[in-house]
């Protein structure tokens, strides 16, 4: 596709080509999105599930942009303490503090030129969200303890799993920084609601795998394939990566099947639709949404009872071949062709 042909030649790295596989409307939207925001030089907010690929999504924004000979810079706001955030930032001078022994560049500094990734965003403590504002603003880093400020030129691009707004609302986020943030905000899917997906990118990994020495041929079998299917993976594409990683180690011969699979994994299997609250009080409801929703689950686990076999679950359901195809697009539901090899009953 012609996206991936630009990747391949910023030279990007296999993480940034892994979040652009797929073929769900939902990944074929975010691909577009990232073209459409890499060089346009503004302020990008990521949100999703912890997995989902937002940094992956940062790095495919950055090889796409006109910075991509620059650096990218990522930084885990929560897995640096208060305490050091500041410093690790906007860098400090000499005796500034404590074990100040000399002057340090912050990580806003390296990135000058480049992008700064700044992942889990709402753990920011509220003084510093005020600095990182000018910055936004004015590009202007001033260091810990120093006299001077220094203009840098660099693109932000935020991401959190949380609700920013609601931690806006609760006063733990300023209101005027999520403003800024949200130039163009990017909401990337959990593997879950595009399940038609996960033979993709399992092709894909295993094909990685077979690319290492020495070479090593491995398959997975029908059955493996449908349970990882139908595993709703809470860790989302991070999870499903190493755990076919895991399984490509641990398969005796040149097959991964059902036998290796994790317990926790093969005992995920739904064995029936859950119900759907519905709430007709205050404002009602939506009633199309709430069948597509109903339609959905049902056409998902009548798939998963054929073992992905689409005529086969057409007729579980009582319906006519075309009718199932036309509902499985239009709930999001695309039977991947790896599971449908065989169109017999």
């Amino acid at each position: 596709m012609a996206l991936q042909r630009k990747f391949a030649e910023a030279e990007a790295p296999f993480a940034v080509e892994r979040a652009l596989v797929g073929e769900h409307p939902a990944i074929v939207k975010l691909r577009a999105l990232i073209e459409r925001v890499a060089p346009a030089e503004v302020t990008v907010r990521i949100t999703g599930e912890s997995g989902t690929g937002k940094e992956v999504v940062a790095q495919a924004i950055h090889a796409l942009s006109p910075r991509c000979n620059q650096p990218f810079v990522p930084v885990n706001c929560a897995a640096i303490p208060h305490e050091l955030l500041e410093s690790e930032m906007f860098g400090h001078e000499r005796g500034a503090f404590t074990g100040a022994a000399g002057s340090r560049h912050g990580l806003l500094t390296t990135a000058d030129r480049g992008t700064i990734f700044l992942d889990e965003i709402g753990e920011m403590p509220n003084g510093l969200q005020a600095k990182l504002l000018r910055v936004l603003e004015d590009g202007v880093v001033r260091p810990v303890g120093a006299d001077r400020a220094t203009r840098v030129n660099v693109r932000v691009i935020a991401a959190s799993n949380v609700d920013l707004a609601e931690a806006v609302a609760q006063g733990k986020f300023r209101e005027d920084l999520f403003y800024r943030l949200q130039v163009v905000p990017i909401v990337i899917a959990p593997l879950r609601e595009r399940r038609s997906d996960i033979p993709l990118l399992v092709e894909h990994f295993l094909e990685r795998i077979r690319e290492r020495p020495p070479g090593r041929e491995i398959a997975i079998s029908r059955e493996a394939m449908v349970a990882l299917w139908s595993y709703d993976s809470p860790g989302n594409v991070r999870e499903l990566e190493n755990m076919v990683e895991r399984l490509a180690i641990l398969c005796e011969d040149s097959t991964i099947d059902t036998s290796i699979l994790p317990e926790n994994l093969m005992a995920s299997a739904r064995p029936a639709t859950p119900p759907i609250a519905v709430n007709l009080k205050g404002g009602g409801l939506n009633l199309n949404n709430l069948v597509r929703e109903l339609e959905g689950r049902l056409i998902n686990d009548a798939l998963k009872q054929t073992g992905g076999n689409k005529q086969a679950a057409a007729r579980l359901l009582g319906l006519k071949r075309t009718t199932f195809s036309a509902k499985l697009r239009r709930c999001g539901v695309i039977a991947p062709a790896s599971l449908d090899e065989s169109e017999e009953g």
